[in-house]
């Protein structure tokens, strides 16, 4: 019989850390990776350049940069959810956005998927921390969710056929939709069936991404129903190419004939089964399937460069084989967006199993050939029909069902959500017992139309919320500089930049702790092209906080403060991120000895970080000093939060020697 329990898996793991203090205003520092150039987008058809322009992130908000991690990694007991029945063992995270770390086969002892053997956050996902392996849920805007380190609510609930299954749900803010992902076995199958539903409980068309993400051995030979693919890479273009051999005449289905970091997204003709599936040498592996609102499929390959092996052993160890990512999406690329109508849901059923081809077939060169005969195995394994069943008793008997015992919480933004717009949504329940320290000054609010007064006049961050009707609420609270940052920011998150300005303006005449303020309105500067103003501001939000440091409460992440012995580590944290945005924005104009002597302000243990270490080089090279720039690369030092796609240390390193970029700092993802 298929039972559902708790486990704990002990790893070596690096500690998430704190949340930056900083509202985080910007779009996504990685974006870039992620785009496609204006020619390229010009070409494309209507729909597909449609839903790739629709509704980008203007910024993060609500969400947290999450870059309090670092690269030590220790042994960690990290807390687990078990689904197992006689032949498949899935084993859940429920701390960690849901991921299955392991789909293990019990008849032939596989591990279906690439586990990854540590436990190490890398800034892949759209705020920061994410983590490689398993199947992934990326849910919100193009690239890995803002939950992929989060704890997600999780319960039993009664399966299809009255056996248990793992109910996985959470309060998504990019986009303010709920969401779950149910989980189960039947008993005696192959096959993890899994059932997803994204709501819309507003009066408003909302933009919708959903990718799962698998993990598998890069050494495998991947297959789905195309005969052609939309190939981006970091060169920004989106191109539609043939499958399985390109124009250059090198069989792409192979993740290690790749040279470089690269998407193909395949091109499933209408009517046509979706599945996906990774083989190994003897013609077995894994597959994924689906129903048909699951519409896209997609590789992506690390490729065999310097800097795709440098990334693969960066996010686990040296020693550790590599790995690709199998996906598939509602779209039919990444890059696009969908609509979902006001009170209206998408649902499907995924299915993740093992499969069983011809080596001779699947992997010969007869690509049509090749795909008919895992197709076949397919259908013998778990036919078409049997998952448009699971899918239809799932979506009419499970789905809305109750929750029974729940094995894990997540955060209270879900309730605060349904306690202000008094949402129905049978199935996940988010309960006012779940609401926390975050959520409490936003239900004073909602109460009494008042935000909280700081303690003592002292600074006090609070979580903050952009949504329209938190905005309406802000603009008719009492007008004190709390109220007037908040609601600052959630209009630079609607896009009136002007306004937001203005409040900010508004708030900094009465403050008594100007710096939350200054920093508004720097990274306003910045974003509007006035980078010497920003650089001024940033130095002055820097020095306020210093001033001011010495106060009985500070913020030491968005929506906690703290006081006592805990007030030096939550005044360090705020010190370390204005330092960081000030030295950046006084480089970038040129102004190296204000960089110099807020270097020597920073606390000791931010100097140490490779972050700024990173910086000292900017700066010694500011200073002309380039032989004791080199000497900071000679002496080794790690960007724990070094975004994906990143060159810097390449356009460093060049700007003081000929030499061949060591492989330590090689991370470049694109041809020269």
């Amino acid at each position: 019989m298929t039972t559902v329990r708790r486990a704990v898996l002990t790893l070596p793991a690096a500690p998430l850390g704190p949340d930056n203090p900083l509202p985080a205003l910007r779009a996504p520092a990685g974006a870039g990776a992620h785009a496609v150039d204006p020619r390229t987008f010009a070409e494309l058809p209507r729909d597909m350049a449609r839903g790739i322009g629709r509704d980008p992130l203007r910024s993060l908000l609500p969400a947290p940069v999450r870059d309090g991690y670092g690269r030590e990694r220790t042994p960690a007991d990290l807390d687990t959810i078990v689904v197992e029945n006689d032949r498949l063992r899935v084993t859940v995270l429920p701390g960690l956005g849901g991921r299955v770390h392991s789909l293990h086969h019990k008849p032939t002892g596989r591990e279906l998927l690439y586990r990854n053997p540590v436990f190490q956050p890398a800034a892949f996902a759209l705020n920061g921390a994410w983590f490689s392996g398993g199947v992934e849920w990326n849910i919100g805007a193009t690239g890995h969710t803002t939950l992929s380190c989060s704890p997600l609510h999780a319960a039993t609930v009664r399966a299809p056929d009255g056996g248990p299954m793992l109910r996985l749900w959470e309060w998504e803010r990019l986009r303010d939709l709920p969401f779950q992902v149910d989980l189960w076995l039947p008993e005696g199958s192959d096959f993890l069936y899994v059932g997803v539903r994204i709501r819309n409980p507003h009066e408003r068309t909302a933009p919708v991404y959903w990718w799962s993400n698998i993990a598998v051995p890069e050494d495998r030979r991947v297959l789905a129903p195309a005969d052609a693919a939309w190939h981006h890479g970091y060169e920004r273009g989106l191109s539609r190419v043939p499958v399985p051999v390109t124009e250059d005449g090198t069989d792409r289905t192979y993740p290690l004939n790749s040279t470089h970091a690269a998407d193909w997204f395949y091109d499933l003709p209408e009517g046509r089964r979706r599945w996906i599936a990774a083989l190994d040498a003897d013609g077995t592996g894994l597959v994924q399937t689906s129903t048909d609102p699951l519409r896209g499929r997609k590789l992506f390959v690390w490729g065999t460069g310097r800097g795709g092996r440098r990334w693969q052993e960066w996010l686990t160890e040296p020693g550790t084989p590599g790995y690709a990512e199998i996906q598939a999406g509602l779209a039919r690329t990444q890059l696009e967006h969908l609509e979902l109508a006001a009170g209206a849901e998408f649902s499907w059923l995924e299915a993740y199993g093992p499969i069983a081809a011809d080596p001779a077939t699947a992997l010969g060169e007869e690509w049509s050939a090749a795909r008919a005969d895992v197709e076949r195995s397919l259908g013998g394994a778990l036919p078409r029909a049997a998952v448009d069943a699971a899918y239809t008793a799932w979506r009419e008997g499970a789905a809305d069902l109750a929750p029974e015992e729940v094995l894990a919480a997540g955060s209270g933004w879900g309730a605060l959500e349904v306690l202000r717009g008094g949402h129905d949504l049978p199935g996940t329940p988010f309960p006012e017992s779940t609401l926390g320290p975050d959520q409490e000054p936003w239900r004073e609010l909602l109460r009494t139309g008042v935000l909280p007064a700081p303690v003592n006049g002292a600074a006090r961050l609070i979580a903050p919320l952009v949504a329209s009707p938190w905005r309406d609420m802000l603009e008719t609270a009492p007008a004190d500089p709390t109220t007037e940052y908040q609601l600052g920011i959630a209009q630079w998150h609607a896009g009136d930049r002007a306004q937001a300005v203005r409040s900010w303006e508004r708030g900094l005449k009465e403050a008594g702790t100007r710096w939350p303020l200054l920093y508004c309105l720097a990274v306003a500067d910045r974003e509007d092209g006035h980078p010497e103003r920003a650089a001024d501001h940033f130095e002055e939000a820097f020095t306020d906080h210093e001033a001011t440091a010495g106060g009985t409460e500070t913020a030491t992440g968005p929506g906690t403060t703290t006081a006592g012995a805990d007030g030096d580590e939550g005044r360090a944290l705020v010190a370390t991120a204005l330092g960081r945005e000030a030295l950046d924005a006084l480089l970038a104009v040129d102004r190296p000895d204000r960089a110099r002597a807020l270097w020597h302000r920073l606390p000791d243990s931010a100097r140490r970080r490779g972050a700024f270490r990173l910086i000292e080089v900017r700066l010694l090279l500011a200073e002309r000093r380039p032989d004791e720039a080199r000497a900071v690369f000679d002496a080794g030092f790690e960007v724990a939060d070094l975004r994906e796609g990143a060159e810097v240390l390449g356009e460093l390193w060049q700007r003081f020697t000929d030499e061949l970029l060591p492989d330590a700092y090689e991370f470049r993802m694109r041809p020269s």
